[in-house]
């Protein structure tokens, strides 16, 4: 069963703070450290994710890498399919890759990432799974173990395909995941140029050097989905992702992504909520020497909110319950989410402060008679 406690913070936005005109079909603009969502337009749309879905591969490579799975140093063979369909013979983005020539992964990290290489793209997948319809199951898989439940994919380019699908919510979760979890590969997407086969190209991502503090990833565009992209910028210690999709000029995707992230940093500022191990609420215990137990984030329960103090902010434990004792310390039961309007802005998970023994058969009894008295649901409130 479900329980809930609800806490809130209000007050009344200022006229300018909402006066954001975004003209991009499907958008989002979160904060790297807290993953609270600034703002979002159609966020959870699956669409046309075109070069974006490189990031997925990307991903794929950097996880396979961390593992030990391949060495940056392995080669991989660069096939006919992959010189002619990703290629320069195809006339789209590639890093110029000869046919039948053998490549390092690093140095196809690097066409991919810095050139937009559809080939480097190609290559990978044929060498970590050999063939792209294979790879992109592989790809939705792991898109599901990391929590992308809108995202589905065939190939590894985001070539135009009625199988590739993304939000641009799971697009921004997979960057705060690449940006967070490795760093140093992360660093390829700031890369200014790359050279290969004697053709130096510069970095494709027009975002790039839109504005102060932008730092990476990636831009791209089909015939159906329109021109999209993803970026992530820091100022003043706080970093913002956006991701914008379905325009219709490749400028505009700039103009889109620049207003947003220029809104963002100017509009709000990072507060804490809840500290590491501090008391967020409690969960109740079923035939326990306690009837409820406490329950903490062991990392900061954080979220951006509007400089003008204007934010209406709920903030809900959430977890099925109630919970069986006995009852370890560090034992995980559910979620505290925190709600800006209608929208979930951020989701951390919570953990038990202490140690709950079995209770005594009177109070076990007791607590079952309660259950079946109170029924489903319980709430309550307590205010920040």
């Amino acid at each position: 069963m479900s329980h809930a406690a609800n806490n809130s913070v209000q007050g009344a936005p200022k006229k300018e703070d909402l006066a954001l005109d975004i003209d991009a079909p499907t958008a989002i603009l979160i904060e790297a450290r807290s993953g609270s969502v600034l703002f979002e337009k159609n966020a959870d749309q699956p669409t046309a994710p075109s070069s974006m879905l490189k990031l997925m591969t990307a991903e794929f490579v950097f996880n396979a890498l961390r593992q030990g799975d391949i060495k940056a140093a392995d080669q991989y063979v660069v096939s006919e399919n992959a010189w002619r369909r990703g290629g320069a013979p195809a006339g789209g983005p590639t890093m110029f890759a000869a046919i039948h020539s053998r490549i390092a992964i690093d140095d196809l990290l690097r066409g991919m990432i810095v050139d937009n290489g559809n080939d480097s793209a190609m290559v990978l997948a044929e060498g970590l799974a050999g063939n792209e319809r294979e790879f992109g199951v592989m790809l939705t898989k792991r898109a599901r173990d990391l929590g992308l439940t809108q995202s589905s994919f065939v190939n590894a380019t985001g070539m135009a395909d009625p199988g590739n699908k993304m939000s641009v919510r799971d697009i921004a979760k997979l960057a705060r995941h690449v940006i967070q979890t490795y760093p140093d590969y992360y660093k390829l997407y700031g890369e200014r140029e790359f050279t290969w086969n004697k053709i130096r190209q510069q970095n494709r991502n027009p975002l790039l050097n839109a504005m102060a503090g932008s730092d990476g990833l990636i831009a791209g565009s089909t015939k159906d989905g329109g021109y999209g992209a993803v970026t992530s910028a820091v100022q003043d210690g706080v970093r913002l992702i956006v991701v914008v999709n379905g325009l219709d000029d490749p400028d505009d995707r700039v103009t889109e992504a620049k207003k947003l992230l220029d809104w963002g940093f100017r509009s709000f500022e990072l507060r804490t909520l809840f500290e590491p191990q501090n008391l967020v609420g409690y969960a109740k215990v079923f035939g326990g020497a306690s009837g409820s137990v406490g329950l903490a984030s062991r990392e900061p329960v954080s979220l951006m909110v509007q400089k003008s103090g204007g934010d209406k902010l709920i903030a809900r434990i959430v977890y099925q319950g109630p919970v069986q004792a006995p009852v370890e310390p560090g034992q995980p039961v559910g979620v505290v989410r925190v709600w800006r309007g209608s929208n979930i802005a951020v989701e951390t998970p919570l953990y038990t402060t202490e140690a709950v023994g079995v209770g005594s058969t009177m109070r076990r009894a007791f607590d079952g008679l309660s259950e079946l008295v109170i029924g489903l649901i319980r709430s309550g409130t307590r205010k920040l």
